[in-house]
């Protein structure tokens, strides 16, 4: 067993979703904080604030990134990441996890060359326990 992800990010409006993976990630001990936001303008501006603050310490190792939500959605979110991203040193594995089994979001989502996967849900435990293991081993 690898590290512990230190800092787990999900962003995403489905209550029930986000209150499921919670669970998951308390029960089976996967992160040792989580952050969670509704929609992708929350996230950005958090992120923003961290830079501002040159707090790198603070971003998440890994995020799970919703397609649809509302004021900002998981496309718009990734076009605004990509350019602070590069800003801060720190290695994020980010995930975009969509209801949609659409080919054309599925090949959107490849088009991002910081999107490591596109995870339909929902996400069996197994798989969720596999990225957060993989994501683990890379912090140790």
């Amino acid at each position: 067993m690898g590290q512990k992800v230190e800092l787990a990010c999900i962003i995403d409006d489905d209550k029930i979703y986000v209150n499921l993976v919670k669970k998951i990630i308390e029960i089976k001990k996967l992160s040792n904080n989580l952050l969670i936001f509704k929609n992708g303008k929350e996230a950005l501006d958090h992120f923003k604030l961290i830079l501002e603050n040159a707090n790198e310490e603070i971003l998440p190792d890994i995020i799970f990134l919703d397609i649809n939500m509302p004021i900002m959605d998981g496309w718009e979110f990734l076009n605004e990441f990509i350019k602070i991203k590069n800003i801060f040193d720190k290695k994020i594995t980010l995930y975009v996890v969509s209801s949609s089994i659409d080919p054309r979001d599925l090949e959107r989502a490849k088009s991002f060359n910081l999107v490591t996967d596109y995870l339909i849900k929902p996400i069996e435990l197994k798989k969720f326990e596999k990225i957060f293991h993989r994501n683990g081993h890379a912090a140790a």
